[in-house]
């Protein structure tokens, strides 16, 4: 469909406001959660949201929302405004975006529909190493209880980083939510390979996530020969590679393993590895699937670590499972998409997102829009104004019902 120029216009102008902050020296940003990068764009979404002519408020745990009224039931379209390190600037913007453009849409046609625009507090995992950490307490997340230990990249514990900022790692469950909407880039290159504009997600894949030890012998590296070692690392290049293994196998039913992490002590080039620490990520929609990945996991890993003599630990930091979108908010959304004469197509999330936390107590549904080459958390990650146009305007017609 068309947009008119005083809507991309609009549109560029709220990218750019963001565009800046939290900026590196090889183009990409930073805006880790709970930092002074993700607090300045915090403030930016509030000053927009002034100018806009809304209500500004913040909860207990630091989320921003954008109100065009006080009604306490209402549709919340949210995302989040931090990212990974040297990450880029479209992920979770263009979801920030697309809910201020719809309330600009709402207002200008004097549509009478409460709606929230809600951004969330550390969606990504990279200074905590849990994700969702904002929406999760705010909708008591079975996931996100008891998370006060955990500590940031700069070594500082998040209950005390919540003390510090007079924030409740106990919050009130949010209340008056009637649906929860989210746009997001791909993150994939399904919709730009198949030319589609718009992807309407059924179910957000279920992230498992583990830490292994490893611990063989840190012995010179010069001195001791290679049939006497117990290497750590050696042992670990082979889990990693199993792994590997274990996701092409399990790729039918749309699960992926990945090593995203390795820790190795002492790290020195005349010493044989003597712990390595692994950080694996496994994700599906499929529960049998997950299980089998697991077991498998466990199984090759203690196999292998007992052929060349390494102790190896295990602790899984995170289980949650594949999370369906409500069917009746799929439909709606396709059948906006339809109206708008928009081409759409139904598809799974492979990454975690906000919506994840929201499925568990209203109606939650997503809008995807593509990304260039299917690029994200890169600094080369890029989508067009004219799709977070497009996916706007699906989520804002989908809402217009609800002032019918």
């Amino acid at each position: 469909m068309e947009h008119c120029i005083a809507d991309i216009q609009y549109c560029e102008n709220l990218f750019n406001s963001f565009y800046d902050i939290g900026g590196t020296e090889n183009g990409g940003v930073t805006r880790l959660g709970y930092t002074e990068q993700e607090d300045r764009m915090h403030d930016m979404l509030a000053k927009l949201g002034s100018k806009l002519g809304c209500l500004v408020e913040r909860d207990e745990v630091g989320n921003t929302y954008v109100m065009n009224s006080r009604d306490t039931d209402y549709y919340l379209i949210g995302s989040h405004l931090d990212s990974v390190i040297e990450g880029g600037r479209y992920d979770g913007v263009a979801g920030i975006i697309a809910g201020l453009m719809v309330m600009k849409w709402a207002k200008e046609e004097g549509i009478k529909v409460p709606i929230r625009v809600g951004a969330f507090r550390c969606e990504e995992s990279s200074n905590f190493g849990c994700c969702t950490i904002g929406s999760g307490l705010i909708t008591r997340e079975i996931y996100k209880q008891d998370i006060g230990g955990l500590v940031s990249k700069e070594g500082e514990a998040l209950e005390e980083i919540f003390r510090r900022r007079k924030l409740n790692l106990h919050p009130a469950k949010i209340t008056g939510v009637r649906q929860y909407l989210e746009l997001h880039i791909e993150q994939g290159k399904v919709l730009e390979e198949s030319g589609m504009d718009i992807g309407i997600v059924q179910t957000i894949a279920g992230p498992r996530r583990f830490k292994l030890y490893l611990r063989g012998m840190a012995e010179h590296s010069g001195a001791t020969p290679m049939c006497m070692r117990n290497d750590a690392m050696c042992a670990a290049a082979e889990i990693i590679l199993e792994l590997e293994r274990i996701g092409n196998k399990e790729a039918v039913y749309q699960s992926v393993a990945t090593v995203g992490v390795v820790d190795n002590y002492p790290n020195a080039l005349n010493v044989i590895p003597g712990e390595v620490g692994l950080g694996v990520d496994i994700r599906g929609i499929e529960v049998s699937s997950l299980d089998r990945m697991e077991k498998n996991m466990r199984e090759l890993a203690e196999r292998i670590c007992e052929k060349r003599g390494i102790e190896y630990l295990e602790e899984k930091t995170s289980d949650i499972p594949p999370i369906d979108m409500s069917p009746e908010v799929q439909t709606g959304l396709e059948q906006a998409a339809r109206r708008l004469g928009i081409g759409n197509r139904k598809m799974v999330s492979g990454a975690g997102h906000d919506a994840m936390s929201f499925a568990g107590i209203c109606d939650t549904g997503m809008v995807f829009i593509p990304c260039m080459k299917g690029v994200s958390h890169n600094r080369t990650e890029f989508a067009s104004i004219f799709h977070i146009c497009e996916g706007a305007r699906v989520i804002y017609e989908y809402v217009k019902g609800g002032a019918a």
